[in-house]
């Protein structure tokens, strides 16, 4: 059985919306990402964060979650972190796309059954561990499936899969859908 692993990386958050706190602002988006992770069935959460996240993160974690400490809040520490605790897979995602559904990630990880990288465009990476040698650091902002194949010995080898939004700007957050489930913590602190 493959063992894999989709890691929540806490990303650097430089806005809050008007009257929330940044820090609390930051917990509450990452919080419902973790949230999500919590329920998926064939993929085991962690969490990464630089140092100066590890508390961020330890106050998000569910009890048991694995908690990788990066120097930079990039992909292949946190894919190396993956590796070196036995994942034969692992996906990447960044922490302030609260809304995002569960069939986002699927969509990222499905790829791997003959792919050796997929990418979600700002919002994930995924590929076989230990990772590619060709794979360069880099972090989500500028993860997009052209800079992925740019170090590919074939384009082919980097899968494109569904992009999804983060919260990186206020003019996203026209975006959240409120049809959606999940994003409790988000949706709590905008003010329901």
């Amino acid at each position: 059985m493959t063992r894999r692993v989709v890691v929540v990386l806490l990303v650097p958050v430089t806005w809050s919306p008007p009257g929330v706190e940044l820090t609390a602002w930051r917990a509450a988006m990452a919080e419902d990402v973790v949230d999500l992770l919590a329920r998926l069935a064939q993929a085991t959460p962690a969490i990464a964060a630089i140092p100066a996240d590890r508390g961020l993160a330890e106050e998000i974690a569910w009890p048991g979650t694995t908690i990788y400490d990066i120097a930079t809040a990039t992909v292949r520490p946190v894919l190396e972190a993956a590796a070196s605790d036995g994942f034969d897979q692992a996906a990447v995602i960044a922490a302030d796309a609260p809304d995002l559904p569960g069939m986002i990630l699927g969509k990222l990880l499905r790829p791997l059954e003959r792919k050796a990288v997929a990418v979600s465009p700002l919002l994930g990476v995924a590929t076989h561990l230990p990772p590619p040698d060709w794979l360069a650091d880099h972090d989500l902002d500028s993860a997009t499936p052209m800079t992925l194949r740019k170090g590919a010995p074939q384009p082919g080898d980097v899968e494109s899969t569904p992009e999804w939004r983060r919260l990186r700007g206020p003019a996203e957050l026209g975006m959240l859908d409120p049809a959606l489930e999940g994003w409790e913590n988000t949706r709590a602190i905008l003010g329901g």
